[in-house]
């Protein structure tokens, strides 16, 4: 085992990140060490190291230096003495999610409800985060991370590291249809599927048996890509050309669909997705993944009527990534639709400037750490 490793860290706000030369972690008992060997990028990592804390200061970062990375893929190269179901040489994804692991929620298997919810090498959703930060200070963007063993998702063969690199984004979504109830002959409106979490979305659902998905997008030549996916299954209409709701009625017959996936982005207007909502069906869903830039102003009365159930929805469990892996495994679910642009640890500078040039929700980027080998 190597006894140092090379991290990318940020040592300050609007400063790039160094690559520094740093002992390699030893595992704690229940903790497992892995080695890196791909790790996604989140589209907004520039503004979480450059605008975060004015943004969000409810939601801190970890204090500098500060190791980011959020979507890690490896193997394992050490177990603690206390970890039971793996072993070295597995090959895993790790998952972010960090939480106390002690409190009602934890126990219950709901670690995104906990107060000390941490996306580790990314940010809190806690004040008091710099706790879990501190267990964990590791991020994805190094030769070497510790983690937790209950935050492992086990890959099959056929199953890429740099694929599994996009499994934040592709469980985010999965967390938002398992939680609007997404199943075989629904219909479904996502808005904002030519996105990141909207494509991925759309693959998903199609996995899960939905007979229809209806889209909408602002990039028409992203549209018809995403149609290109099944095209009898999807159907397409740019945002601005008519009303969402009244659109998704039309083709349900008067209806409405049965939930949709709002998955526009924090600088959308509100008014997009309050449109959209109008097009559920009584006794539908409304799950929202991406946030808009607004208060939403929502008519209860409507909601109370119509028996609309309006559903926040943030990150995923291990679990059920542990069953996208499988979808993989089965041919269910084909991520054959990524397109990987891959950079070497040394530029993950410039991979995190360059990520305004993407093909929405296909464009992949992964940084790959050195070999240790």
């Amino acid at each position: 085992m190597e006894k140092t490793m090379i991290a990318a860290r940020l040592h300050a706000l609007h400063q790039p990140m160094s690559l520094d030369r740093i002992p390699v972690p030893k595992p704690r008992p229940t903790d497992v060490l892995v080695e890196v060997r791909a790790c996604g990028i989140v589209p907004n990592m520039a503004n979480v190291i450059n605008n975060w804390p004015s943004w969000f200061p409810h939601q801190p970062i970890p204090k500098f230096p500060a190791i980011f990375g959020l979507d890690p893929a490896g193997v394992v190269a050490e177990v603690g003495e206390a970890v039971i179901n793996v072993k070295p040489g597995d090959r895993v994804y790790v998952s972010p999610l960090r939480s106390c692991g002690s409190c009602k929620a934890c126990r219950s298997g709901h670690r995104s409800h906990c107060r000390y919810f941490t996306l580790n090498g990314y940010f809190s959703t806690s004040r008091d985060g710099q706790r879990i930060f501190d267990l964990y200070p590791y991020g994805g963007f190094s030769q070497y991370m510790t983690a937790p063993e209950y935050a492992l998702v086990n890959l099959p063969d056929n199953l890429s590291f740099l694929q599994a690199g996009r499994f934040g984004y592709l469980g985010t979504s999965y967390g938002a249809l398992k939680n609007a109830n997404a199943g075989p002959g629904q219909v479904a409106l996502i808005d904002g599927i030519t996105g990141t979490l909207g494509v991925a979305s759309t693959v998903l659902g199609l996995a899960m048996g939905l007979s229809r998905i209806l889209g909408t997008g602002r990039n028409e030549e992203l549209l018809q890509r995403v149609k290109a996916l099944a095209p009898d299954r999807i159907e397409i209409m740019s945002l601005g050309e008519k009303s969402s709701s009244e659109w998704a009625k039309s083709l349900t017959g008067g209806e409405g669909v049965d939930f949709a996936i709002s998955a526009l982005g924090a600088k959308a207007p509100a008014a997009t997705m309050v449109d959209s909502m109008k097009g559920v069906r009584r006794g539908g869903r409304v799950v929202n993944v991406g946030g808009v830039a607004e208060d939403l102003p929502i008519d209860v009365k409507w909601l109370m009527d119509e028996q609309i159930q309006l559903i926040g929805s943030n990150w995923f469990t291990a679990a059920q990534g542990q069953e996208m892996a499988e979808m993989v495994r089965t041919g269910t679910l084909d991520l054959s639709y990524l397109e990987h642009k891959i950079f070497p640890l040394e530029r993950v500078n410039e991979a995190i400037s360059g990520l305004t040039d993407r093909d929405g929700g296909f464009s992949n980027y992964v940084v790959v750490p050195p070999s240790v080998a």
